[in-house]
């Protein structure tokens, strides 16, 4: 009988990390939860996952001592983690809409702080621990990083969203190679526009259908579609895809 393995989803209340989450539960694996704390729509998706052995973890990831702890109490909830879904970030909004043309200093200062800080450097060090994890079992596993489509073709009123999930795809080439030897396979995901909670207004909103017209299949991704692909990558039969970076985004960026 083959084992269940571990995984842990950052930033899985909502979104792509809940489908996820739930991909993951459906196939028979146990997930643990991360929230930065606990609260409705966290608990919603753990009572979501079919299956038993599922744990919420929480903390915030822009703290270097929490990151790490977040992979502690997944390993403690679940036994052990064998794969980690880097999703959690700070996404754009119109609150933190830093075009520099529109902004002073200080909040094009915070603005940048704040997606490094949880976008990369969380990311960052989660996949330290849970490596270190995997190593010191010497057991094979899988980090998947969820990037975006801004990385390639920038993000102009969220240039330090742009940045990160650009850094965070190089963070995982720089990683499949440096982990390859451990039997850990890192690989990137990077998603156009997504139809999340966040953006149903959007979606419903004059902009909508500019958007939809993105992409020549005339629509916009769903949570779920992100989360079929995340789960093949994370396949110990996908190993071979370590270091890959894949495009998500129905040809939105082929497109005219």
């Amino acid at each position: 009988m083959v084992e269940r393995r571990g995984v842990l989803v950052t930033g899985a209340s909502r979104g792509i990390g809940r489908a996820v989450a739930v991909a993951f539960a459906g196939a028979g694996e146990r997930v643990a939860v991360h929230s930065t704390r606990a609260h409705e729509d966290a608990e919603a998706t753990l009572a979501a996952l079919p299956g038993e052995g599922h744990a919420l973890v929480t903390g915030d990831l822009g703290d270097p001592v929490a990151a790490q702890r977040i992979a502690a109490d997944a390993v403690a909830a679940l036994g052990r983690v064998d794969v980690l879904v880097n999703n959690a970030a700070v996404a754009p909004t119109a609150a933190n809409r830093h075009d520099p043309a529109e902004v002073g200093y200080p909040d094009w200062v915070a603005a940048w702080r704040q997606m490094i800080e949880v976008n990369l450097l969380g990311a960052a060090n989660v996949s330290w621990a849970v490596a270190r994890h995997l190593i010191d079992r010497g057991a094979p596993g899988n980090i998947v990083n969820i990037g975006s489509r801004g990385a390639f073709r920038g993000e102009p009123a969220h240039p330090a969203y742009g940045a990160s999930k650009a850094a965070l795809h190089a963070l995982g080439q720089s990683l499949a190679v440096a982990l390859a030897l451990h039997g850990i396979a890192v690989t990137s995901v990077a998603p156009g526009f997504v139809a999340t909670e966040r953006q149903q207004a959007k979606l419903g909103g004059e902009k909508g259908d500019a958007l939809r017209r993105e992409s020549p299949f005339g629509r916009v991704g769903t949570p779920e579609e992100v989360a079929h692909t995340v789960l093949h990558l994370a396949a110990p039969e996908s190993a071979w895809a370590s270091g890959t970076i894949v495009d998500l985004n129905g040809a939105s960026y082929l497109w005219s």
